[in-house]
């Protein structure tokens, strides 16, 4: 986790303690986050927190979202909540995968397992541990 999405998420833990930050992502001069909520994101949501990060506001501009069906799976719980889902995760360096000679660095498969180390993905080419540091990025796929 990023200092700016640690700083952000005790913002909006006393702002809107439901919201879950799932991803902050720096892109073009822009943080782009990815909320939830447990009676689910809507617009009014989005605006609240966007209003409740003023002071980030004034040195970012933001952008505020859902997880849409290609949700960020960021955090070992989001994994674990996910077990029996498609998911594609790429490392920040190749790892082997399954039988596959040329390891990968971007592995698609079902979520088997997942414990506070590493995550267990069924691949195409085999099953595959991979510990959560490094996880560059992760997303469920649309089945």
């Amino acid at each position: 986790m990023t200092a700016i999405q640690a700083d952000i998420e005790a913002r909006l833990a006393q702002a809107e303690p439901g919201v879950e930050v799932l991803l902050v992502e720096e892109a073009g001069g822009k943080l782009r986050l990815f909320i939830d909520h447990p009676d689910g994101v809507t617009l009014a949501l989005c605006e609240r927190v966007t209003h409740q990060l003023a002071e980030v506001r004034a040195t970012h501009a933001i952008e505020v979202s859902s997880p849409g069906t290609e949700r960020p799976l960021t955090k070992p719980e989001h994994f674990r909540r996910f077990l029996g889902r498609r998911a594609r995760i790429r490392t920040r360096g190749p790892i082997a995968c399954g039988d596959e000679l040329k390891p990968r660095r971007s592995i698609t498969g079902e979520l088997v397992g997942a414990s506070d180390r590493d995550v267990t993905v069924a691949a195409d080419a085999g099953v595959v541990s991979i510990p959560y540091p490094e996880i560059q990025r992760s997303n469920l796929v649309r089945e």
